[in-house]
């Protein structure tokens, strides 16, 4: 077995992922959501676009068989496995300010994007340049006259999505630190990087 990496509940992880490599990213308890910003290693301005993989994938539902596009219309990784096939590309990682102006928290409240800001400096990325995430996991509904829900996950013990990536990456993953999207509680998520072949 590939050695397990975990990101203990309501922190974050950077790390690098050459060309060819896969990542797989774990749910080891169930109905926990992990939000994922993906950069090109050796240009940090061309990064993960929801617009663009919405866009050339043609659904707003991304799983087994879909691409995830960079702002410069690059593939930059292949969803290879989704056991859940439960994932969200429209929300933006929760901030203080979500906690704030959607839930009226008062106080510091852990989230997304100060996980991904605290681990993403070190590399050289600035916090106002993280794109919106993959949210994998997340299980947002809609309505049909666009009326967005935020549901806890489908996804159960073990679940777990793979990514192949298109070109040498700079990846970030959460456990993310909302309750809505984790079914009120907070738990790790764990991941592995496979060699290419």
């Amino acid at each position: 077995m590939k050695h397990i990496n975990v990101i203990e509940k309501q922190s974050g992880k950077a790390f690098e992922l050459k060309k060819g490599e896969r990542l797989t990213v774990i749910d080891p308890n169930g109905e926990q959501v992990s939000d994922m910003v993906i950069f090109n290693q050796h240009d940090l301005k061309e990064k993960l676009s929801s617009g663009k993989s919405l866009d050339f994938e043609e659904s707003i539902l991304l799983t087994k068989g879909n691409f995830l596009w960079s702002n410069r219309s690059n593939k930059m990784v292949e969803i290879l496995e989704d056991t859940n096939g439960r994932n969200d590309f429209l929300l933006a990682p929760c901030s203080q300010e979500t906690f704030e102006i959607m839930y009226n928290y008062e106080g510091d409240h852990p989230s997304c994007q100060d996980n991904l800001s605290k681990s993403l400096v070190p590399f050289g990325v600035d916090p106002d340049d993280i794109p919106t995430a993959f949210n994998i996991f997340m299980n947002v509904q809609f309505s049909e006259n666009g009326k967005l829900r935020v549901l806890p996950p489908t996804s159960k013990a073990g679940d777990y999505v793979t990514f192949e990536a298109k070109m040498d990456l700079l990846i970030c993953l959460t456990a993310c630190s909302a309750e809505d999207s984790n079914g009120g509680s907070f738990k790790p998520i764990h991941f592995k990087i496979i060699p290419r072949e």
